[in-house]
């Protein structure tokens, strides 16, 4: 039983060097904490003026979440799909056993870029199915108190069922506060959940929360109370705990150190296994050399 926690949780800088030429906020995996419920990974890049140019490159075993905040971009991936991803749309691109994709800004010159990208880890029974790629225009929407509104990005809040394909009991809900408003967000007492201040200033329970940090919550709470003094945009994830291993290497989620190998020369040598990103040539993000150490699964120390 994992119980109540109220643990902050800071996010580490990290370069992304090279074509992509950013850095990024990321929150998830933490050294303590790899996954809330099957959310695995999180990163913010921006807020500020970007030319993102992500080359394609591989996926297997999760999902990717992508949630603009600010800003245009394009999707393409090997099954076909080239889209432009908006502010309140939502791409959501599963890998299952291998997927390629390539993310751009619009545009030759630097635009102001802000969004969310996560993933979640997809279980056993999902992971070795074919890749596939859906975006969502409209989501729904649940009022909560004094204004506050949650729009359902993943999974299910409040009595209200995002229409994005999930594989594990999960939530991903944008959550809007209104200055001097108090709002309850109710929880499923056996998920584990976590909030995100994204923008404004917050306090949960009367604990205040840091800007882009995360607050784990634990679970076995079935409410908690989010006030803010200026307004605030926080983002609430959890589900159902993960249970199964994890193994995660660069771009890869899978169960063993030899899937991660498998899937890494099954990219460099170019194998079908992950397909042709469309409208796109030869250009591609080769895989890093692997750590000389066996990987292994990663494990919760709170």
């Amino acid at each position: 039983m994992i119980g109540r926690r109220r643990i902050p949780l800071e996010p580490r800088e990290v370069p992304l060097g090279g074509v992509r030429a950013m850095n990024v906020l990321r929150t998830l995996p933490h050294k303590d904490l790899p996954t809330v419920g099957a959310w695995c990974f999180l990163d913010r890049f921006g807020p500020g003026p970007v030319r993102m140019r992500v080359e394609p490159h591989p996926h297997i075993g999760l999902q990717t979440v992508t949630w603009p905040l600010v800003g245009d971009m394009r999707h393409r991936d090997s099954v076909d799909s080239d889209v432009t991803l908006r502010r309140g749309q939502l791409n959501l691109m599963t890998a299952g056993d291998g997927i390629s994709h390539s993310e751009y800004s619009l545009g030759e010159d630097p635009i102001p870029l802000d969004a969310l990208q996560f993933w979640v880890v997809l279980p056993e029974s999902a992971r070795h199915g074919p890749g596939g790629f859906e975006q969502h225009t409209e989501l729904p929407t649940a009022p909560l108190d004094e204004g506050a509104v949650a729009t359902v990005v993943l999974g299910e809040f409040a009595g209200v069922r995002s229409p994005a394909t999930v594989h594990t009991p999960i939530v991903g809900t944008e959550i809007s506060v209104p200055a001097g408003a108090r709002a309850t967000l109710p929880l499923r007492p056996e998920w584990e959940h976590a909030v995100v201040l994204v923008e404004g200033d917050a306090a949960l329970d009367g604990e205040t929360l840091d800007h882009n940090g995360m607050l784990y919550l634990g679970d076995s709470q079935e409410a908690v109370r989010v006030t803010s003094e200026e307004g605030a945009l926080l983002f609430l994830l959890g589900g159902e705990p993960f249970e199964e291993d994890l193994v995660m290497w660069w771009n890869f989620a899978a169960r063993t150190h030899d899937e991660i190998v498998e899937a890494r020369e099954d990219w460099e040598s170019g194998s079908g296994r992950f397909g042709h990103v469309i409208a796109h040539g030869d250009e591609r993000i080769p895989a890093p050399e692997l750590p000389h150490v066996r990987l292994m699964p990663r494990r919760r120390r709170i």
